[in-house]
């Protein structure tokens, strides 16, 4: 809804309709394919509108470097197995040259009800259904952006063994395949005397290399953990790559931060069970932080949902000024539009739904985090905005969505 938002923001009129419209469930069946989405709306007159939105495509060189960004890690393709979008994977493909994310503009409505707005409130609809669509199936976007999900995990497959099968069978795999170099004082004293050029740059990291198999015989030391080593080998190799790549970028490009830098050990933790671990990996960091598999799992949720910033929200409450809340009850009543209004308990940062399994929590980052009640418990539920009623709105049409299912 960002790139939706962005660009109409002088229409929160009609973008607060489409958020009551997709709440009551006014958008039957929603079709999706490569580049476009359809469904009726039910609006005022008796027969439905017919209302679709369009999203360019990726061109296949995209694709290709979106492929390869996916293959290069073997978590973002066991996250993509599990039906999640990983949080990474858009930034590092924007590393790579490739928006997968739609910008603003790049949304095209179109509608068959007779209102000229831009977008009408039916087209808003649609697009707050199709948020919610993928917050809950990340292929949704990959098709949108041209690729359905069969063609592209037989494709990640393919890459896989290719460059496991072309690892394994060359022999000087492990040797050094580049220059030995010269030191580094050498090269500075040629340059300051003008007898010799810096040498080229390295080459590009397209992806990380494979990680050595830590496969030991019964008589390694019991606190040998192959698959623990095998795994932090992994997550090393590809924030090397991360790291590799932006140090290749021209000085005036921005670099956006990598890896755990400034991390705690706590959340440096979140961060590596969040990046599709084995199951014994994952019970070695429950042991280690002290909880449940469960309770972790639940943190994770959260890291998925928002990255650190979002842990604190998870089990700390803080006090934030009275007129913030105010202000967000205020605007959540006026999106109802004279309906009648969800009826909100008010505890410190937290607004509970009454009688809907819903909560929203505002952070210190002044963005509100969606949340569910789930096995006694409230869950993360979707990414934070700063618009309250466009939180509120997408998580009351998740939980009806849940309940229709």
């Amino acid at each position: 809804m960002e790139a939706l938002e962005g660009k109409h923001r002088s229409t929160t009129g009609r973008l607060a309709r489409g958020r009551t419209y997709a709440r009551r469930g006014n958008v039957g069946e929603i079709t999706v394919t490569p580049g476009r989405v359809a469904a009726r709306v039910q609006g005022s007159r008796r027969a439905p509108y017919r209302t679709s939105m369009d999203i360019p495509q990726l061109s296949p060189r995209d694709w290709e470097l979106l492929l390869d960004t996916a293959a290069g890690q073997a978590g973002h393709i066991a996250a993509l197995l599990d039906r999640h979008m990983p949080t990474a994977l858009a930034d590092d493909a924007a590393r790579a040259g490739v928006r997968l994310l739609p910008r603003q503009g790049e949304l095209t409505p179109h509608c068959s009800c007779p209102d000229w707005g831009y977008p009408c409130k039916h087209a808003a609809a649609v697009f707050y259904q199709v948020a919610r669509l993928l917050d809950h199936d990340p292929f949704v976007l990959l098709l949108l952006r041209g690729r359905g999900e069969h063609e592209l995990m037989d494709e990640l497959q393919r890459r896989n063994a290719a460059q496991a099968a072309a690892e394994d069978t060359a022999p000087h795999a492990l040797a050094p395949t580049g220059p030995l170099g010269v030191p580094a004082r050498d090269v500075f004293a040629d340059a300051r005397a003008g007898t010799a050029p810096l040498p080229a740059p390295p080459p590009a990291v397209d992806h990380p290399g494979q990680v050595a198999s830590f496969a030991t015989t019964g008589d390694a030391a019991p606190e040998l953990d192959p698959s623990a080593l095998e795994f932090l080998a992994a997550d090393t190799t590809a924030r090397a790559a991360r790291l590799l790549r932006q140090a290749a970028l021209p000085h005036d490009v921005p670099h956006q931060p990598t890896g755990p830098a400034g991390l705690t050990a706590a959340e440096d933790l979140v961060r590596l069970a969040a990046a599709g671990p084995g199951p014994e990996v994952f019970a070695r960091l429950c042991r280690h932080a002290g909880h449940t598999p469960q309770a972790l799992t639940r943190t994770v949720r959260a890291w998925q949902q928002g990255g650190a910033t979002a842990l604190p929200v998870l089990d700390n409450a803080w006090d934030p000024n009275p007129s913030q809340l105010n202000l967000a009850r205020e605007a959540i009543k006026f999106a109802w539009e004279g309906e009648s209004a969800p009826r909100l308990r008010t505890a410190r940062n937290r607004l509970t739904v009454i009688g809907h399994g819903a909560q929203l929590r505002l952070g210190t980052d002044q963005r509100w985090y969606p949340y569910r009640k789930e096995q006694g418990d409230w869950w993360p539920a979707g990414p934070a905005d700063r618009d309250v009623t466009a939180v509120l709105a997408a998580l009351l049409a998740g939980l009806d969505g849940i309940a229709n299912c």
